[in-house]
């Protein structure tokens, strides 16, 4: 199964249904990058009329996690992940639409391709960054990721 926006966005209403209900959508997905989206709306709003910390983290990480599915996927191989840690900034109050981009494509195959050499597991680190409709930065994160063969 090719992994396309589509595809996502029907696995969330199954498998992540409080992330689908507060609008996270996966826009776009490739080896290298994914693109999330989400818009500010009642339901996923603070006391302070922008959009929940933990709204942005799933958009957030769902950007970096999709990465981490597509590319086991396509290794043909049974694979745990998980995150273990993550950090977050947040710059600015999150209103509109906020799009966010993880571009760690590479450092996923590459883990990847050590785990399944080495047989054990690799932690790594992805970076997404959230931004507003006027391309200004509202949060950046970062996940680490753990990931091990299950052969």
């Amino acid at each position: 199964m090719k992994f396309t926006p589509s595809k996502l966005n029907t696995f969330l209403i199954f498998k992540l249904p409080s992330a689908y209900l507060c609008g996270v959508r996966v826009f776009a997905i490739d080896e290298e990058r994914c693109i999330t989206r989400v818009r500010h709306r009642w339901i996923n709003q603070n006391p302070f009329h922008s959009m929940y910390f933990a709204v942005q983290a799933m958009a957030a990480e769902l950007a970096t996690g999709a990465l981490v599915m597509n590319h086991i996927q396509m290794s043909n191989q049974k694979m745990a992940m998980l995150v273990v840690q993550n950090k977050a900034v947040f710059v600015k109050k999150a209103t509109g639409m906020i799009a966010f981009e993880c571009n760690d494509g590479l450092a996923v195959k590459q883990a990847i391709s050590k785990s399944l050499t080495s047989g054990e597991s690799q932690r790594f680190w992805m970076k997404t960054v959230g931004k507003d409709e006027s391309g200004a930065i509202v949060s950046e994160m970062e996940f680490e990721w753990s990931i091990k063969s299950k052969s």
